[in-house]
């Protein structure tokens, strides 16, 4: 019996160091990629084998800085279980709430990422059916349309994870976006192909000139396609793509392990 408890304990451990890790390459890749914006914006897993917290960076640390043994570790109510460091009030109003309320919602990414915010500031912001990589998000894709000043209030969260719901992408106007996803491979591929697809949307309308859209039966069929589409080495293809995005920390910011 004792056996057993501890090659569960192991396999717990395993599992929440490998989080740690990933945690922490998305957010050295959010700074090689753009994504960042100094001290601020919010990266969070919730924690392997626990329902009772989350991993966050502490305060002040710059992404880049970030590696996975200097996460600390949330509870819902803000008590810091492990680590050292404070967590900043925005980032705990917005994030716990969501992290409580949408458990499926395992990691959620909070950005400024600069082209997925431009659109934000539009009275239309919606992504619009004129690409491949666009139309795999529109059935993703919440809109929030209330801006009400900075999150100190855990009420506020709530308010945003009602607004998400079962969603995996959400605009926040006149701010930023949340991408979530059940892993940070999932959530970070969101998060990168998003801001390609604003930016392309983005580069469209500078031109000026008729964004030609996609018919919707082509649309309703290409959606279809990304969630049916094929499976390579049984795991999707998220899961290979932020494999290699890891792979090229390992040759530059090898760190990041620590």
């Amino acid at each position: 019996m004792q056996l057993v408890s501890t090659k569960a304990a192991d396999s717990r451990d395993a599992a929440q160091w490998q989080a740690r890790v990933d945690l922490a390459a998305a957010h050295r890749l959010a700074v090689m990629q753009g994504f960042s914006e100094g001290i601020f914006n919010h990266l969070t897993l919730a924690v392997p084998g626990r329902s009772d917290g989350f991993y966050i960076n502490p305060f002040g640390l710059h992404w880049s800085e970030v590696t996975a043994s200097n996460l600390i570790t949330v509870s819902y109510d803000g008590k810091v279980l492990e680590g050292d460091g404070v967590v900043e009030r925005s980032a705990f109003c917005i994030h716990a709430p969501i992290h409580r309320l949408n458990r499926k919602h395992a990691c959620v990414l909070h950005t400024h990422m600069p082209y997925a915010s431009a659109l934000t500031r539009l009275e239309e912001p919606q992504i619009k059916a004129i690409g491949q990589t666009e139309i795999g998000f529109l059935d993703e894709i919440a809109y929030d349309d209330q801006y009400t000043g900075l999150a100190y209030d855990p009420a506020e969260g709530e308010r945003l994870s009602g607004v998400l719901g079962d969603k995996s992408i959400l605009f926040m106007a006149n701010h930023g976006v949340l991408v979530c996803g059940e892993t940070v491979a999932k959530a970070y591929d969101r998060l990168y192909y998003l801001e390609r697809a604003c930016q392309v949307q983005v580069f469209a309308m500078w031109t000026g000139q008729r964004l030609k859209e996609v018919a919707k039966p082509v649309v309703e069929k290409t959606i279809n396609q990304f969630h049916t589409g094929p499976v390579y080495g049984n795991k999707p293809a998220a899961e290979h793509h932020f494999a290699a995005l890891k792979r090229m920390l390992d040759r530059k910011e090898p760190d990041y392990l620590d």
